[in-house]
């Protein structure tokens, strides 16, 4: 555990001039706010620095001011600042007359409730989670919203459709569409760069297991990061997806996270790995289970199962999240569990055999989440499992251990599916959250404000004309 004193002597010995708070708003984008090192005290650990909330979509106006309180163990020098800046996240309080207190709605307080409430409840003291960040790297995007004028154009040197360029340049090393899994240079004009942002993310204490060029031949890559607690993990997240921008933009290319930025090519997924300890021990293994799962394993798969439809009103809470939850791209579009199989909204690893290894992965996030409300969505809805012992095989979520897509469509509609829209997603939420508001964890206001807002998001969107309109009905 750093303390300011910790944090001072780092500040020295990096010759820090700036001091930059990171905080998160309602989206999971984050905003920041600098001082000067001068300007650097105790006192902030204690009373925080001032800022208005209703700016990040949280506080109403007339209750809008509030404080942040830095984490000093987050305190890590910015690689992309030009005068030398010492950066940290943390929390947000309410101010009261005697103490600021806990902001219920922050994401990061609300990941924290999260734990909390496991822990009281005495079924772990640990979730160790592990996401997957897929993500396409561009050379250039440009987009436009206006009464007369909708259209987006992305490019990539890379992209097969450049494979025609007669310029005396092109060196036809382009990636064929759906053809770059684990591509090779020169085909894989990304490689360099994934390694100089693994290095800066491992600069910043974030442990990188792998990279590798994914499946969309224009620019699709992956970075996977290794196991860690959940709250230190929602951190990370907003690490990752903040030095993979600025990364791409120091080299005057550009990263989206986007689940389908691409038609007709594979989606950004954020993956999750997830386990359960208590006491130093893993709680989701035994050697006699399917799949070396434990019962208390598959009743936490059995409350993600039962509580999917609403769970994506927060894993993929963007109406491009459900473009990528189609068939046919190796994205989940049914809900149920299998070993080693992609076409299942919960996946067992086989490879991970050891007791401490034994997890599963949730395969239809993605990255437009708060990685904070998202990850205690998750663990809120596995808690419920094991609380009442639900139980997936009883309600014939599996195990599928055989491939979904192929199925007849007789076959298809005997097996419940994903929400198809956003539209559904946030009408399950409302009908399906009680699970959230267990323990205080998601304030209802929360809930309220999210569903309010991605109605408004959902409702602007839909009355949009797109260029598929026009293709279609322009001249009926």
């Amino acid at each position: 555990m750093k303390t300011s004193e910790d944090v001072r002597k780092l500040c020295e010995e990096k010759q820090i001039r700036m001091i930059d708070f990171k905080m998160t708003d309602l989206n999971g984008r984050w905003r920041h706010l600098t001082i000067p090192v001068e300007r650097f005290d105790d006192d902030i650990f204690v009373y925080g620095i001032g800022f208005d909330g209703s700016n990040y979509g949280y506080a109403p106006i007339e209750k809008s001011d509030m404080v942040f309180i830095p984490d000093p163990d987050t305190a890590t020098v910015d690689p992309f600042a030009e005068i030398p800046t010492l950066t940290m996240c943390g929390n947000v309080c309410t101010i009261g007359d005697d103490k600021n207190l806990p902001f219920n709605q922050y994401p990061r307080n609300v990941a924290l409730k999260a734990v909390e409430y496991m822990q009281e409840e005495q079924i772990a003291d640990r979730m160790v989670i592990g996401p997957e960040f897929e993500f396409y790297l561009l050379d250039h995007v440009s987009y436009s919203v206006t009464p007369q004028k909708c259209s987006y154009s992305i490019d990539t040197r890379q992209a097969e459709w450049n494979s025609g360029i007669d310029n005396g340049q092109n060196n036809g090393y382009q990636v064929p569409y759906q053809g770059g899994y684990h591509a090779a240079a020169p085909q894989d004009v990304g490689y360099n760069l994934r390694s100089k942002m693994c290095m800066l993310l491992e600069e910043w204490g974030v442990k990188v297991k792998y990279h590798h060029h994914e499946v969309g031949g224009p620019g699709q890559m992956e970075i996977e990061v290794e196991l860690g607690d959940m709250v230190e993990m929602a951190d990370k997240t907003m690490i990752v997806k903040y030095v993979l921008k600025n990364a791409a933009a120091a080299e005057g290319r550009t990263v989206t996270f986007m689940p389908k930025p691409i038609h007709k090519e594979a989606g950004n997924g954020m993956h999750v790995h997830m386990l359960l300890m208590k006491d130093g021990a893993p709680i989701f293994y035994d050697k006699d289970g399917y799949s070396g799962l434990s019962d208390t394993a598959h009743y936490f798969i059995g409350g993600l199962l039962k509580h999917i439809a609403s769970l994506c009103a927060f894993t993929n809470p963007s109406t491009n999240s459900f473009k990528r939850l189609v068939p046919g791209y190796e994205a989940p579009v049914t809900i149920g569990y299998a070993t080693s199989n992609r076409s299942a909204v919960i996946r067992i690893p086989a490879y991970a055999k050891k007791p401490e290894a034994k997890r599963f992965e949730l395969r239809n996030p993605d990255a437009t989440a708060n990685p904070y409300y998202a990850y205690s969505a998750i663990l809120m809805a596995g808690l419920d499992g094991i609380k009442n012992k639900i139980d997936p095989r009883e309600h014939g979520w599996g195990p599928f251990d055989y491939n979904l897509y192929s199925l007849s469509p007789e076959e298809q509609k005997k097996i419940q599916s994903l929400p198809r829209s956003m539209g559904e997603a946030l009408e399950a939420l409302e009908n399906d959250h009680d699970y959230l508001t267990a323990g205080g964890v998601f304030p209802q206001r929360l809930i309220d404000i999210w569903l309010e807002k991605k109605k408004k998001e959902l409702q602007e969107i839909e009355q949009i004309p797109s260029p598929s309109e026009f293709k279609y009905y322009y001249d009926l």
